[in-house]
């Protein structure tokens, strides 16, 4: 028993730890929008790496050239001229956007190829890129908020994150929204601890060239990873803007959840091996802890010390984990207003799967621990290490 005694103090610390980062997620939000509005407006680059048919691509892919900004160029790259995202594509081009077809990959991502492409084509007069995914609803201002930070040229890069939002209520969508989440409030304002996420990130132009981003792209599978690792070296801060959240409006199946959580957690293990291993101890310290507590309360004398050590982890865990969801999702709705019915709609969701996702997180741990294969988008990559991907097969 007094093995479970630590660890469920070490749980209760843990949560109360969560809680509190809770807290200084939403403070950091209030912060944030209460800053006037920065004039700095340079002419942007907007990348957004196309394939398939992401669930409101139309949509999403207007909002990129309907932005309100002074003057930016929206460039769309594809694998394929026939991939079937170009017909959506070429509906929208106008006069600041253009398609390219970076052809297949043969030692990255197809995503990092797509990049890689895209940047040599980028105007001249462009000062800073911004890169964005193609499922990712921006809003009008979306842009404008995250440039903004970078008129201080002392920062690396800026970024926003994601939200998942399903069309119609389900588990595996509402999982997944939940298992993201606790992702998204990972940032904050410590922008040492900040990294950048590939669907919704700006970068100065000539930090990106002074820091040769594309060659250390190269035989690369993760964007985001490998850009935060090359400001981290270069000791550049990473700025997270709660205004460039942005909604990711789709459902999924049990198996794409599946398949979403643990790819991320392949891709972890090998850009991030440390934080892969933290994710591995804690999820199966909650779920050891919880299991043994019920169990506990199940079997043990109602009197018994055990009995209401028992209690007082599953009350205090529960506490700190609701309240993080909570404020969490408080936070989301202050820069996602106009989803504001989606988002009451997600209040019990996010309220109650924080039970489960510790669970997900140890399968998706344990899942990148037996094999560093995965299946993006219809190709199959081997993680041989953070530089150098081996592609199995289309």
């Amino acid at each position: 028993m007094i093995l479970f005694y630590i660890l469920a103090i070490l749980l209760i610390f843990l949560s109360y730890k969560s809680f509190r980062g809770g807290v200084n997620y939403l403070n950091y939000f209030k912060s944030e929008l209460a800053k006037p509005q920065c004039n700095f407006t340079p002419f942007v680059s907007i990348i957004a790496p196309c394939k398939g048919l992401d669930d409101g691509l139309s949509e999403n892919l207007k909002a990129l050239v309907e932005q309100e900004y002074p003057e930016c160029e929206v460039i769309f790259v594809v694998d394929d001229k026939s991939d079937h995202a170009v017909p959506v594509i070429k509906n929208i081009l106008g006069i600041n956007a253009k398609l390219i077809v970076a052809g297949k990959t043969k030692e990255s991502s197809q995503k990092i190829e797509n990049l890689r492409e895209a940047v040599l084509h980028v105007s001249e007069r462009s000062e800073v890129f911004v890169f964005v995914d193609s499922d990712a609803r921006t809003s009008k201002d979306w842009l404008r908020n995250l440039v903004a930070p970078l008129e201080n040229k002392d920062l690396g890069a800026s970024t926003g994150y994601r939200w998942f939002i399903s069309k119609t209520p389900g588990f595996a969508s509402e999982m997944r929204s939940v298992w993201n989440a606790s992702v998204a409030s990972a940032l904050g304002k410590n922008m040492k601890s900040n990294f950048c996420w590939g669907g919704s990130a700006a970068i100065r132009r000539d930090v990106f060239e002074r820091l040769d981003v594309r060659e250390k792209w190269r035989g690369t599978v993760s964007d985001d990873f490998t850009l935060t690792r090359v400001l981290n070296d270069a000791g550049l801060p990473i700025f997270f803007v709660p205004m460039a959240l942005t909604a990711s409006i789709e459902n999924c199946t049990f198996r794409e959840l599946l398949e979403f959580t643990t790819r991320q957690m392949k891709i972890t293990r090998v850009y991030r091996p440390n934080l892969w291993k933290l994710s591995f101890f804690g999820s199966g310290v909650f779920n050891a802890v919880w299991i043994w507590s019920v169990l506990i309360l199940i079997f043990s004398t109602a009197n018994s010390f055990a009995f209401w050590a028992a209690a007082a982890t599953f009350i205090l865990v529960s506490i700190f984990s609701i309240g993080k969801s909570w404020l969490r999702l408080i936070a989301v709705r202050l820069v996602l207003a106009e989803y504001e019915k989606e988002l009451n709609r997600q209040f019990w969701p996010q309220n109650t799967l924080w039970l489960l996702t510790p669970a997900l997180f140890f399968y998706n741990a344990f899942a990148a621990w037996v094999s560093r294969r995965m299946t993006w988008r219809g190709t199959t990559y081997e993680l041989k290490s953070a530089r150098e991907t081996v592609i199995i097969s289309r």
